[in-house]
């Protein structure tokens, strides 16, 4: 793959490239055509900038198990699974069931309601740290406001995040996202807004330490995903995460684990059990709304009880909201129907285990064979293979996944869409559901094996 010099191989690596195109443009006609018609209405055809991709994403039609079906007839298998939020796979009949059940008495109440408290208190049972929690409709909503509550129970200005750290479109953690991570996230976004927010390196303990020393007197709260997903797919050293836990302590700031991701996919007690941590605030979403819009807030009761509007002024009290759809007894049931499912099948997490290892150990094996240096990241069920270039040994931050070859990550993602039936959103990790099974995993390293064969010859 590196034996050409680097125009001859970008050449080459357009012309295979430009193949999988064509393949991919003959099979999704229709596809086509709707977006040219979506672009006339939406930015990008899309409602979400991650959604496109060149030459154009394929429209769904519908989805079911392990698979993705678009407007022309084809079946992907997905790896996307719904930005990584249905474990269960598509359309599962314990959440189909509920719905059915459900959808008859109405699909928002716009007030209190007994699915709400049910879902409540199995989240409360299975996160020993969802002492109180909140429920909202995004993740981005749950984020802003665990920012908001550790701002007024510790009364400091600073969020510290991690570089490369996604954790929504809200303003205030809209930084340090991309690189080049000191630069503001595009028009809109002003420098000032970043006045109070500095950046980590993710995994190194000496620079993160020396970087909140500067900062530890105004320091509100420090949040890190366990698992950088969108930067990469990349695990926390557990020394690392707890030496920021500890700062954060002895900081007198609070200690903020977003778990959006990672919350009931890696074990049924979230990554903060993996990890032996004890947050004082934590996200979750994806998997808890099984598969229908929710964020959640958890946490401490002492700094949680500080958003009750009971016999407070509004000096006293924190205004976290959750929006019109928050509570709605659709995302509440189905979210407790795969929690309930999750937690009287346990062992599904060592078989997604099994399979992210076996799937992220064949993919490395079948590229290093042909010559191409690659890391496949992850934990349990999320993977992502990153391509080495040259002086890149390991992918330990977001730094170090940017300094990789995203442009074969690119080409290999659309390689295995075009050519092979199965669907990862370009250039972002993956996720095992209990849909897929290993002979899944035999045709997505065989498929692998192929394309590394064409990269090879370039």
């Amino acid at each position: 793959m590196y034996n050409h010099s680097r125009g001859v191989q970008e050449q080459q690596a357009d012309e295979l490239m430009s193949k999988y195109i064509k393949h991919y443009e003959a099979k999704t006609g229709r596809s086509r055509q709707l977006f040219m018609h979506a672009s006339s209405l939406l930015p990008s055809g899309t409602s979400h900038n991650i959604r496109y991709f060149e030459p154009y994403p394929f429209f769904a039609r519908m989805a079911s198990g392990k698979y993705i079906y678009d407007v022309d007839g084809n079946a992907y298998t997905d790896y996307w699974m719904g930005h990584w939020s249905l474990i269960l796979g598509h359309a599962p009949k314990v959440v189909v069931d509920v719905l059915r059940e459900r959808v008859v008495e109405g699909t928002i109440f716009g007030t209190v309601n007994e699915h709400a408290l049910r879902l409540a208190e199995i989240i409360n049972r299975l996160m020993p740290r969802a002492e109180m929690l909140r429920f909202v409709s995004t993740g981005s909503e749950a984020t802003m406001y665990a920012v908001r509550l550790a701002r007024a129970y510790t009364g400091k200005r600073i969020v510290a995040k991690i570089e490369g750290g996604w954790h929504g479109f809200n303003t205030d953690l809209m930084h340090s996202v991309n690189y080049p991570f000191d630069e503001p996230e595009g028009k809109g976004m002003l420098e000032e807004e970043m006045r109070y927010l500095v950046a980590l390196p993710f995994n190194d303990v000496e620079s993160s330490i020396s970087i909140l020393n500067k900062v530890k007197d105004d320091l509100a709260c420090i949040i890190v995903e366990p698992l950088l997903g969108g930067a990469g797919c990349i695990p926390a050293d557990k020394e690392y995460l707890h030496v920021l836990q500890e700062y954060a302590r002895k900081s007198s700031a609070l200690f903020i684990l977003d778990e959006i991701v990672t919350g009931f996919r890696l074990s049924l007690h979230g990554a903060q059990q993996i990890y032996s941590l004890e947050p004082d605030l934590f996200t979750l979403g994806k998997i808890a709304g099984g598969g229908l819009p929710i964020g959640v807030v958890c946490g401490l009761k002492e700094v949680m009880n500080l958003a009750d509007v009971r016999g407070k002024g509004k000096w006293d009290r924190v205004s976290i909201g959750g929006g019109t759809y928050s509570e709605n007894p659709l995302s509440m049931s189905a979210g407790a129907a795969v929690l309930e499912y999750l937690a009287s099948n346990r062992d599904i997490y060592e078989r997604l285990e099994m399979l992210g290892d076996e799937v992220r150990r064949g993919i490395d094996r079948v590229m290093v064979d042909h010559g191409i240096r690659v890391k496949s990241t992850g934990m349990g069920s999320l993977f992502l293979t990153h391509f080495l270039k040259d002086g890149v040994e390991d992918v330990r931050s977001a730094r170090d996944a940017v300094q990789c070859d995203l442009r074969m990550q690119r080409l290999y993602h659309f390689a295995l869409l075009s050519m092979y039936d199965i669907f990862f959103l370009p250039n972002k990790l993956g996720a095992i559901s209990i849909e897929h099974d290993s002979i899944d995993i035999r045709r997505l390293v065989d498929a692998s094996e192929r394309i590394a064969s064409d990269m090879a010859s370039m």
